[in-house]
């Protein structure tokens, strides 16, 4: 049965472990924003030995690209945007302590595995409702990559981030899920 259950980062093993596909988690902290473009420089900079502009121990990165905040706003809408564009990245993050991102749309099988073997868990949050998202952003401020405009590594303080667990650290989908429950049977 699918549980309500509220997140802080930075999180842990132990915060992650317990989390089961379908569950409810709202998310409240502070947390970090990245697409493709700004993945890409993540790894160039680790190919070339370099530190990253953030330490992703324990931290959830949300695949957003917001759009610019209105006069009197913190930001513009904040939609999720689809996670398998950052899919050949995200190992490696994971590797590097990575504990959940949030996204829309499925994961390739090789981020499932990685989420077992790292122990962390992909959320899903609600396509299409980025204006309603944008009003959990209490926060933002670019902290990487400036010149990528809407593709640059934000950190935002969010309260009560609405998600549900995707994939789990067992390496379940949701998705998956859903298909055989709703299955015809003949």
């Amino acid at each position: 049965m699918p549980k309500d259950v509220r997140l802080t980062p930075p999180l842990t093993t132990a915060d992650v472990l317990p989390l089961e596909i379908g569950d409810r988690v709202l998310v409240s902290g502070v947390i970090y924003t990245a697409r493709d473009a700004a993945h890409r420089r993540l790894l160039e900079l680790l190919a070339a030995g370099q530190p990253l502009p953030v330490d992703f121990q324990g931290q959830v990165l949300y695949y957003v690209g917001p759009s610019p905040a209105r006069p009197g706003r913190v930001i513009g809408a904040a939609g999720p945007t689809t996670a398998t564009r950052m899919d050949v990245y995200t190992p490696t993050l994971l590797r590097l302590g990575l504990k959940a991102m949030i996204g829309k749309g499925r994961r390739s099988p090789e981020v499932i595995a990685a989420l077992k073997e790292y122990q962390a868990v992909y959320l899903g949050a609600t396509g299409g409702a980025g204006a309603l998202i944008s009003q959990c952003i209490r926060e933002a401020e670019v902290v990487a990559f400036e010149d990528l405009g809407p593709e640059a590594i934000h950190r935002l303080v969010v309260e009560d981030l609405p998600t549900i667990v995707i994939n789990d650290c067992a390496g379940r989908d949701l998705y998956d899920e859903g298909l055989r429950r709703y299955a015809r049977t003949a």
